[in-house]
Order: structure tokens, then C-alpha cells, then sequence
């Protein structure tokens, strides 16, 4: 078995803290390379699927009329969204998309299984939480390989499926804004506009244990 050596998982650790997720206003239009492209995608097939059920389906999306349909959708949803956050202000000047300045879009959708899966007899959602690690594989690498990726979540998973003639046996899990940014920014955005604070270690980690800690 090879193992992973000391400095390799530093960088690994280093490219988790350095992940963001990117808007319109940092996206550029260079090309993203096709063998990149490839890595990307690659990086989301081998995450872990639970009953290796390997659930997944990915879109590739660089028409700009589907892209723009897609938009529209989002504008639709989120004028509909800002009645949860009348109280802050700063929620309508947020820019919390990249469907179309971004080069890619990429949809990942989730396929039920016909016959029983091991390790989702208990729970159901967990083939939908695989699809979930196979973004979270992409964008980690997409990270290490300076290019910026936006999940965009406020779409009618419905009206995105019509969109891209996708059946009714698949459902939507992401949509992915993909491409070259200006620049990542330090800090998650929503961190530094202040929107929540950062959690500290001791607020969401317990343990259960016959030790004392």
C-alpha cells in the first residue's frame, strides 16, 4: 500500500484551508484546459460512494443560452429568497453566483438505485451524501489546480432538470460554477463581510469517550 508522506499531507491540509467559493465578480473568461478539466472530473469518481453505489451523473454545461436560462431561474429564486433576510440588508447586494462569467457550469445529479443499496437501508440519504463528496473531491482539486469553483444553491432543482432534459429518475445535488478567478480571496467571503462568525474548535467538537479530555 503506498503511503502518503508527511509533506504531502501538509499540502493537502494547506489546500483545504486555501478553498473558496467563488462568485461572478472574481471568475475570468480564460479556457479552462481539457486535461484539467479531466482531473477535475476524475477527482469527483473516485470519491467514497456509500455501497460503492457510485451514484453520480455530471453535466458539463458551456452553452451560453442554457447558462442564461439557467440564470434567469436563479434571479427568479432569488428574488423570491429575500423575504427570509429583510432584516439584513447586506443580503440583497451579495453576489452569490457565477453562471455566467464563468466558463463551466457543472451539474452533478443523483441516481436512485432499483434494488437495494448496502449502507442505505437505514438511511436514505445517503447516496445523494455521496454525490456530495464527489463535489467536495472537485473542488479540492479544482483548488490545487488555481481554478475557483461556486456552488450555487438557490435554483428550483425542477426547473434546472427541464432545463438540461435530464429524467425524472435523476436528482439535481449541485450546480457548479467553474473556471480561472482574478484572485482567491483570503478569507471566505461571507467570513469577512461578517455575515456569520468563524465556529472555534470547542463549539462544535465533543467527545464521548471512558477518558476525561
Amino acid at each position: 500500500m503506498q503511503k502518503i508522506d508527511e509533506k504531502d499531507s501538509k499540502t493537502l491540509a494547506n489546500i483545504i484551508k486555501l478553498r473558496r467559493d467563488i462568485r461572478g465578480n472574481n471568475f475570468i473568461s480564460k479556457e479552462i484546459e481539457e486535461e484539467k478539466i479531466e482531473e477535475i472530473i476524475n477527482a469527483g469518481l473516485h470519491a467514497p460512494s456509500v455501497g460503492y453505489s457510485q451514484p453520480w451523473k455530471f453535466v458539463i454545461i458551456d452553452d451560453p443560452e442554457v447558462k442564461d436560462r439557467v440564470y434567469k431561474n436563479f434571479k427568479k429564486e432569488f428574488s423570491k429568497s429575500k423575504k427570509h433576510f429583510k432584516d439584513r440588508p447586506l443580503y440583497e447586494k451579495l453576489k452569490l453566483e457565477g453562471i455566467k462569467e464563468s466558463p463551466l457550469n457543472i451539474a452533478l445529479f443523483y441516481k436512485k438505485s432499483n434494488v437495494k443499496i448496502l449502507g442505505q437501508t437505514s438511511q436514505k440519504k445517503m447516496g445523494e451524501y455521496s454525490v456530495v463528496c464527489a463535489i467536495q473531491n472537485m473542488w479540492l482539486m479544482a483548488r490545487s489546480l488555481n481554478i475557483g469553483i461556486g456552488w450555487v444553491s438557490i435554483l428550483k432543482a425542477k426547473k434546472i432538470k427541464k432545463i438540461l432534459n435530464i429524467s425524472d429518475e435523476y436528482t439535481l445535488v449541485g450546480y457548479l460554477c467553474v473556471g480561472y478567478v482574478k484572485a482567491f480571496p483570503s478569507k471566505p467571503e461571507l467570513q469577512s463581510l461578517q455575515w456569520n462568525k468563524e465556529k472555534k474548535y470547542q463549539e462544535v467538537v465533543s467527545w464521548i469517550s471512558k477518558e476525561n479530555r
